[in-house]
């Protein structure tokens, strides 16, 4: 399986939503793991098998980076294997 990793920067004011979004993806656009970074600096995550207080896997796959970035609420990009791996780091460091 061919995975793929996403960073996308969600721009809105409600405190309740993540600011930013790091994604792992299957070769069919299926969330495998997720971290999202919300503006007071917190980290929740999730993934198949666990997760944290408000983050879950889309219930849904996950449209092409470029559908994402054209809705200016949102800056979507390819990121490697290794930054999203840091992030899912400092998301579950304390399990």
């Amino acid at each position: 399986m061919i995975m793929s990793y996403a960073k996308i920067r969600w721009k809105h004011q409600n405190a309740y939503d993540p600011v930013e979004i790091y994604t792992e993806l299957d070769d069919a656009r299926w969330e495998v793991r997720k971290v999202e970074v919300f503006s007071d600096g917190s980290r929740d995550f999730a993934s198949g098998s666990r997760s944290s207080e408000r983050t879950f896997l889309s219930p849904e796959k996950i449209p092409p980076l470029a559908e994402i970035a054209a809705n200016p609420e949102f800056e979507a990009k390819e990121i490697s294997k290794e930054d999203f791996e840091e992030m899912w780091s400092k998301a579950t460091d304390n399990l």
